[in-house]
């Protein structure tokens, strides 16, 4: 370690919390090589009082990567030197160790930027070589952060509390300042740090919107035995990440799939892209890399792109267009964007029917309300004997679909209270409004305490609801309630025509793992569906067989009739038919749904499990040595979700539990019923044809898709009703009942 300038060993060192560490990993040099082909694959980690702090991202296949990466660490003691170490990392086996060593930091200047490189060392090998880590450090006492923001908070009439707040969640970092009426983010990722701020009073959070399409690969290398590939793509813009779909046995795979991000910046960024082979029970191979800076492109205009792929053979066609931002904002709650006149009346026009063919992207208008929370679970628990008092730091975590934005956090307090507003727009009317409670840990990752998950379409606009918190899975309650009040406003039309287009993608989120429970629950819901077939071809049977003589003469009479007047409209005639009886039934109270507590209860055996697995997270088990057996039994797991789900949603949609989809389809098998009717078949069957055959004419490079299938795709599953289904509050929990001011 060569840092310059005095010692602040001098400082006392044991009030919590009482400096931060401000670091940014440079880069890596001459790294000692782990793998077979006399390269790495190394990611660091940083370690404080035997607890993991931050892990880097894996620069692939070389020794000396480059990171630039930023974090912010919350320094209790410094006389408890920082450990950093470097792994190889290795697809589903043990990372291999490569080397780690100290920093000191009571040999730190305080607030003076450090320039340190650390030798690696292999405590079992004392005298290798196994390269240097180049880091830059700031270390600066919280006392003067607060003394400035004491300053920043006289200069502005109006202000709100400033708080400095940490959040980690694997190995991402959020630290929230705010104060008004300028609202400053900054947020602590992997590869960047993100400085958002606004002059205005309402803060808008990012700038534009990167949409992605990516078409294909030309001429990739072969990395199969086979002299063929396996190919798929990686896409990264700062911390928000993608993965594409797996094209097999192909070197010039087609993949037309489309995805957004989020554009923080002003000039731009660069995405990184890179494409691998994969290979069922070993590492994916690496075939090429490629890079798309931003800041060359134009706005507002669709870029073509035909990248050549670094370190490796062939290249990729893509498709990149730079677009305003959407309106996500957060404001304080006196600033509502619904209740001031003039702006209510833009927003209103904007989702007119006059404007249904305007910007087709844009369905709707969200603003949720995160007023406050009652009751919530106490994640802390200090002092001793008889002196414990149990307490939570808690925030909130808003998200709809890929766009996450947070609330301050409100300290040691079971009844916080956030006060904020949040707008959205919304791109599809079926997603779903998920806001999520945690506490807050400085040096560990949040603590969940409660979740909700609220789809769009059922909320009631204006009403402040109290929504009870679920647990992870939002298969049964937590302890605390929260506070929210949404609007939403939206074009019907667009949000009908959006349904039968593909949904959006989500981040990269974790991948499945195999569960038991989840295997069984899986395999239970299709043999559910599998019987609903059987029990209908006994019905059919015995119809035969006249074991009901008056059934089946009316069975047989039914027959005839058809048979001999069918015609084709009649398909869609009778379902829709089904939709309108089982329409009667429900507004009629004859509806007898039972709630589906059979799959209720396997996803609470789930969460069982989920927890007992994460507890044992850090442990690798004879599984993980045996990957291959694994990604297979994780395969059929998903094949028989997929299959469960599909019998679920045709189900769902004739049971009206979701209005809106089902008066779409009546709307639909109207139109076909009538088309069908009186247009000849051939003359359908022609004009379908000419449209499949000229499609790729007309427009090369189109998104292909389904409309049956992406409708589908809105409709909830029996899983996701029990997940989406509001509890009721406890009146016994009432808060009439409870103090309104518990600090813990």
């Amino acid at each position: 370690t060569n840092p310059v300038g005095t010692s602040n060993a001098d400082f006392p060192s044991g009030d919590p919390g009482m400096y931060q560490l401000d670091i940014t990993l440079r880069k890596g040099q001459n790294l000692a090589a782990r793998d077979r082909g006399g390269t790495s694959d190394p990611y660091v980690k940083f370690k404080l009082g035997g607890k993991e702090v931050f892990r880097s991202k894996t620069i692939h296949k070389n020794l000396n990567p480059v990171w630039e990466e930023k974090t912010c660490i919350l320094i209790d003691n410094t006389r408890e030197p920082l450990y950093i170490k470097v792994f190889d990392y290795d697809f589903g086996l043990q990372d291999d160790f490569i080397g780690s060593a100290f920093l000191d930091l009571t040999s730190l200047e305080l607030n003076r930027q450090t320039d340190v490189t650390l030798s690696l060392k292999d405590p079992h090998y004392p005298d290798h070589d196994l390269g240097s880590i180049f880091l830059s450090v700031l270390l600066a006492p919280r006392e003067e952060q607060r003394e400035a923001t004491m300053l920043m908070r006289k200069s502005w009439k109006r202000s709100s509390k400033v708080t400095f707040s940490m959040w980690s969640s694997g190995s991402f970092f959020f630290r929230i300042t705010t104060f008004y009426p300028t609202y400053h983010l900054e947020t602590c990722f992997q590869t960047q740090s993100l400085r958002l701020s606004d002059l205005h009073r309402k803060s808008q959070l990012w700038r534009g919107i990167v949409s992605v399409t990516l078409i294909e690969g030309r001429e990739l290398k072969a990395m199969d035995a086979n002299g063929l590939s396996d190919p798929y793509v990686k896409f990264r813009l700062g911390h928000q990440k993608y993965k594409s779909k797996i094209v097999p046995k192909t070197l010039n795979p087609q993949w037309r799939e489309q995805f957004d991000f989020h554009l923080y910046e002003e000039r731009g960024g660069i995405i990184d892209i890179t494409v691998w082979d994969k290979d069922a029970g070993k590492k994916d191979d690496f075939i090429g890399r490629c890079q798309v800076d931003l800041s060359t492109l134009s706005k507002e205009q669709t870029h073509k792109l035909e990248m050549p792929l670094e370190e490796g053979e062939g290249y990729l066609v893509l498709l990149v267009t730079l677009t305003a931002s959407a309106a996500v904002t957060i404001s304080d709650l006196s600033l509502s964007s619904l209740e001031d006149q003039k702006e209510r009346e833009e927003i209103l026009k904007r989702y007119s029917p006059m404007m249904m063919f305007h910007n087709m992207k844009d369905v709707g208008f969200l603003q949720v309300k995160v007023i406050r929370a009652e009751a919530l679970m106490a994640a802390d628990v200090t002092g001793k004997d008889s002196f414990r008092f149990c307490k939570s730091d808690p925030f909130c975590v808003v998200e709809l679909n890929n766009d996450r934005l947070l609330t301050h956090t409100v300290y040691k307090n079971l009844n916080p209270e956030w006060n904020k507003i949040f707008t959205f727009n919304i791109k599809d009317i079926h997603s779903v409004l998920e806001v999520t409670v945690y506490d807050e840990d400085r040096d560990r990752s949040a603590d969940f305490l409660g979740k909700v998950a609220i789809p769009l379409l059922s909320i009631q606009n204006g009403e402040q609801k109290a929504y009870v918190l679920k647990n992870k899975q939002l298969t049964g309650p937590t302890k605390g309630v929260i506070y929210l009040e949404i609007d939403v406003i939206f074009n019907a039309v667009k949000a009908s025509i959006r349904t039968l287009m593909p949904k959006e993608q989500k981040y990269i989120e974790e991948e499945n793992r195999l569960s038991k429970q989840l295997l069984l629950r899986n395999f239970i819901r299709m043999k559910r569906c599998i019987m609903v077939l059987i029990n209908t071809a006994y019905y059919i049977s015995s119809c035969f067989d006249w074991d009901s003589p008056p059934r089946s003469l009316a069975a047989f009479l039914l027959f005839l009739f058809v048979v001999w007047n069918f015609e084709l409209y009649m398909i869609p005639l009778a379902l829709l038919l089904l939709l309108a009886w089982n329409y009667f039934l429900i507004i009629s109270g004859k509806d007898n749904k039972q709630h589906d507590t059979v799959v209720e209860d396997m996803l609470e055996d789930e969460e069982e499990e989920d927890d007992r697995d994460d507890k044992d997270s850090e442990k690798k088990g004879f599984m993980n040595r045996l990957y291959a057996i694994q990604e297979v039994c994780v395969s059929v797991q998903n094949i028989l979700d997929e299959v469960a789900s599909f019998g679920e949603r045709i189900k769902n949609t004739f049971n009206w539990t979701v209005p809106f989809l089902s008066w779409l389809a009546i709307v639909a098998l109207s139109v076909f019923t009538i088309i069908l009717y009186f247009i000849p078949l051939r003359y359908i069957v022609l004009v379908w044809g000419i449209n499949k055959f000229t499609k790729k004419l007309r427009s090369p490079y189109a998104i292909d898709n389904n409309e049956l299938l992406d409708f589908l795709s809105r409709v909830p599953s029996d899983v996701q009703v029990v997940q989406y289904h509001e509890l009721k509050q406890d009146p016994s929990h009432s808060p009439s009942k409870r103090k309104k001011n518990n600090p813990g």
